[in-house]
Formats: structure tokens, C-alpha cells, sequence
């Protein structure tokens, strides 16, 4: 674990969608909270619940998967970190570019906390560009 925990978390999440995983243990923060919150709530995973162990508190979130005719496979989720601790990207809200033309979400970090593409621009806020989903 680096000290970067957002590249952490896509890094964790990523890792466990290859490897078809069901279930991913996330270690705890505010942030990590805030763009679960976020991936929960557009659809891209299941559930999300908390979980203590040792005196360390965890995220338990369960990936989204489909069921077919020919069996159950997961639905592929991308995400890519754009901004980094050595290299900080801002945007301004008239230029949050749309990911497939608004298919996917843009997480971004404001004054007024850590929302979505669509939100800055009903709000009119920019900010630091964390990551891309689709």
C-alpha cells in the first residue's frame, strides 16, 4: 500500500474484477468512502458494507456481476486515476470532459466535497480531477 489511496482503491478494484472476484476488502478512509459512495450509487457496484478486524476498519464491497443463459460473467468496469500526487490536474466546470459522451463519470474532488461530473456542472463548481469510470 502506497500513501495514495485513491490509486490504491482503482488499483484494488481493478485487480479484483480480473481476477473475478466477488468480494474486495478496501481499507477505510473518508476519501475511499466518498468514491464508493459514488461508484455504489451510479450502478458500477453491488453493495458496500463496513467491517472491523484488528482495530482496522475496512470496506467490503461487492462487485456487480450479470447472469445470462450461458452462465453468470461480470460486467467489465474501467477506471483510470488521472490525478496524482506528483501531477495535479484542475478543471474548470465548463471544461469536465465527458467520458463516451457521458456514459462514464468523471469523480472529482471540490470545495464542497468529492462528487461527480454531472453534479459540478448542475452546481457550477470545478476541481481536481481524481479519476474516469466507464
Amino acid at each position: 500500500m502506497s500513501k495514495d489511496t485513491i490509486s490504491d482503491l482503482i488499483t484494488l478494484i481493478r485487480n479484483a474484477d480480473m481476477a473475478k472476484k466477488e468480494t474486495v476488502p478496501i481499507p477505510y478512509t473518508n476519501i475511499t468512502e466518498s468514491i464508493v459512495k459514488i461508484l455504489l450509487r451510479e450502478g458500477f457496484i453491488e453493495n458496500v458494507r463496513k467491517h472491523k478486524k484488528n482495530n482496522k476498519n475496512f470496506l467490503i464491497l461487492t462487485l456487480r456481476y450479470r447472469k445470462t443463459r450461458k452462465g453468470i460473467y461480470r460486467t467489465r468496469t474501467i477506471l483510470k486515476r488521472v490525478s496524482r500526487p506528483s501531477l495535479r490536474i484542475y478543471s474548470k466546470y465548463q471544461r469536465i470532459p465527458k467520458i463516451l459522451g457521458g456514459i462514464g463519470i468523471v469523480i472529482l474532488s471540490t470545495s464542497r466535497g468529492i462528487i461527480t461530473d454531472r453534479e459540478a456542472r448542475l452546481q457550477r463548481i470545478g476541481g481536481e480531477i481524481l479519476c474516469y469510470i466507464w
